[in-house]
């Protein structure tokens, strides 16, 4: 599929894109190559290939999800401005 420079103005309007009429060749020029290349990517033969999710072929490692940090509820709310019952007390910002 050739790409002609309406068609480059087309796409450059709808993707919001300024292209000045000197630059409008290159740009063609650009496209077709990009319009070859996925031409040559639609010749290659995929049958019986399975479609991957990663192209690594590795478990990832997970550590398990175990618990740090925390108890110190008494001196995070030491850092806070104002607390009551135990929480952060705010100014209201909403009527």
């Amino acid at each position: 599929m050739a790409i002609n420079n309406d068609t480059v103005k087309k796409i450059a309007s709808l993707a919001k894109l300024k292209i000045e009429e000197d630059r409008l060749d290159v740009t063609r020029d650009e496209f077709n190559k990009i319009m070859d290349w996925i031409a040559q990517l639609n010749e290659v033969n995929t049958d019986g290939a399975e479609p991957l999710v990663s192209v690594n072929a590795q478990q990832l490692v997970c550590r398990e999800d175990v618990v740090t940090d925390g108890n110190m509820k008494a001196e995070i709310l030491a850092n806070a401005p104002a607390s009551e019952f135990g929480y952060f007390s705010v100014p209201k910002v909403v009527e």
